[in-house]
Parts: structure tokens; sequence; C-alpha cells
């Protein structure tokens, strides 16, 4: 396969990825302003989207105010945001489109209907009693994306690739969101009031990874902790989206794709490496080295691991 076409799959999956992720932090936002009891929009919650988008800095170059029009059309709609949903839509369309003839027809109807059924918003229509729907429409469209890769590719080097890209863009997600509130799940923070700000960190923390529901099942007969949590969103590989989990998809697939090829490159050996240390960590010992400086760490070698592959790869 050629490098541009490897690296076309790598980034379609990754950019379409990175959209839900941001709707996700979204619908956290939205769902933390309406609850607020302060009966007024808080700003807490838009910061939270903000912050774990990556995107406070530049948000705050264009808007001076803090609330929910301008923050759903920074993330959502804006042009000049490159982390925003509509970016990281076309790209990922633009990517497939490059790679016409090498995806499947359905994989490239759920990309290209998305983009199309997008772009044919008005982002002025969608007022804040309109955003959940919006939001949780483009959610089940990632949904769709993701259901045609699994179901209808071969599993050739192409799929492998295409996998590649979702797990990296998922793993450096969960980092990011990790590190960004890694305050709230030191140990100390399990000594809190039910009220407590602690309290609903957790719980948009483990809403904007999907785990909220899943983390009952993981913990039956515990509260919310910040132990457990830091634990099940790093360490536990059943959860979809935790570090573990990301990793082991990302080693077995390095794997499957040397032995395509017939050739070891390093970007196995980085997969493996990390995906060993996972494996083998206690979250007492990652609490004694350090949570933000361990997530920090982690940040950086998944990203070696993408810069890696490209060159092992020769992504254009």
């Amino acid at each position: 396969m050629l490098g541009r076409t490897a690296s076309s799959l790598f980034w379609m999956s990754r950019y379409h990825e990175r959209a839900q992720n941001v709707t996700r932090l979204m619908e956290v936002a939205y769902r933390g302003a309406i609850m607020s009891h302060s009966g007024q929009e808080d700003g807490t919650h838009w910061t939270f989207a903000l912050a774990n988008s990556g995107t406070i800095e530049g948000y705050q170059q264009k808007y001076e105010d803090l609330n929910s029009r301008n923050v759903s059309t920074y993330l959502v709609f804006s042009r000049d945001n490159p982390a925003s949903v509509r970016n990281s839509l076309e790209l990922a369309r633009n990517n497939a489109r490059a790679v016409r003839t090498s995806i499947t027809a359905e994989l490239w109807e759920a990309i290209n209907t998305t983009w199309i059924e997008f772009i044919d918003v008005n982002p002025q229509t969608i007022t804040p009693e309109k955003l959940p729907d919006f939001l949780a429409w483009v959610n089940q469209r990632a949904h769709l994306f993701r259901g045609a890769l699994l179901n209808t590719v071969l599993r050739d080097d192409g799929y492998f690739f295409s996998q590649m890209g979702n797990f990296v863009e998922r793993a450096d997600n969960t980092a990011r969101v990790l590190n960004t509130q890694y305050w709230a799940l030191l140990p100390d923070s399990d000594i809190v009031d039910d009220g407590s700000s602690e309290r609903y960190q957790w719980s948009a923390i483990l809403r904007a990874l999907s785990g909220r529901r899943s983390y009952r099942f993981a913990y039956p007969n515990a509260r919310l902790k910040a132990f457990n949590i830091a634990e099940f969103l790093i360490l536990r590989k059943e959860m979809p989206r935790s570090l573990a989990h990301c990793y082991n998809w990302i080693a077995d697939t390095a794997e499957d794709l040397s032995q395509f090829y017939g050739s070891l490159e390093p970007s196995l050996e980085l997969a493996t490496e990390v995906s060993a240390m996972l494996a083998e960590k206690q979250m007492r010992e990652i609490y004694q080295e350090g949570l933000h400086e361990f997530l920090a760490d982690f940040i950086g070698k998944n990203n070696e691991f993408a810069r890696q592959l490209s060159e092992d790869y020769n992504f254009a």
C-alpha cells in the first residue's frame, strides 16, 4: 500500500474519532449547565469542554463572553478552530475521498452523508434547546461510521491503518481529559462531601469518556471514588476508552500489520512496550510516580508511536 493511502486511512479514522470526542465534551458541558443549581449559566461547565478539547486559548482570543452560544459555535461549527467538529468531519471526508477506491461503499456513504447533512445545517438555527438533539445526531453518525468500518472493511492493511488512527486518537483524548482534570483524581479527593465539586468532576469525566454507567458495572458496590475512576480509565482493559484497552488494540493491530507485510518495524516495538507497561502497572504505583507525570509521559509516548508509524510506513 502506498504511504499516502495508509496516511489517509489513518487520519480518516482519527478525525472521525476526534469529532465524536468533542461532541461528547459538549454534551457533558450542556448537561452540567442546565443542572446548575445557581439558576444561571455557569461558565465552569463550558470551561470544562474548552479545556479538555485543548481549545481554551483559541476561544479566548475570539470571544470575550463564556456562554453556550459562543462555545457551541466555536467547538462545533467554527472554521477557525482546528479541533471543531466541522473541521474534523471535513478532514475525515477529504481523507476518505482521497482513498475512495480503497474503502467500502457503506463506509464512504457513512462519511459522505454525514458531511453533506452537517454542512446543510445553519448554525444560527441550533438554539440551546436544539443543541442536545443535534449533538446526539453527530454522535449517532460517528457510531454509524465505526459500525461500517468494523462490519464491511476487509481485514487487510487498510483496516489496520484505520484502526490505528481510531485508537491513537481515542488514547490521546482519554489521557488529555484525565490530565486536564488530574487534580480531581488524586487519592486525597476521595475524602469529600457528597455535594463537592470533585463529585461533579468525577461524573463529568466519566460521561465525557462514555463510562458513567459502565463504571457502575465494574464497581457495583462502590460509590464514585477518585482511585477507582483513575484505575477504570487507565488500567481496566474491559473499558473501551481506557488507555489499557486502546493500547491492547494498537499492539495487536501493529502485530497484524507486521505479519501482513512480513517485517518488524520500530512502531510495533513501541506499541508492545506501552501495552505491556499498562498491563503490568498498578494504580498505586502510578500515584506514587505522580498521576500528572504519568499521563504527560503517556501522551508523549502516544505521539511518538504515531510519529514512528508514519515514518515506518512512509505516510505522505
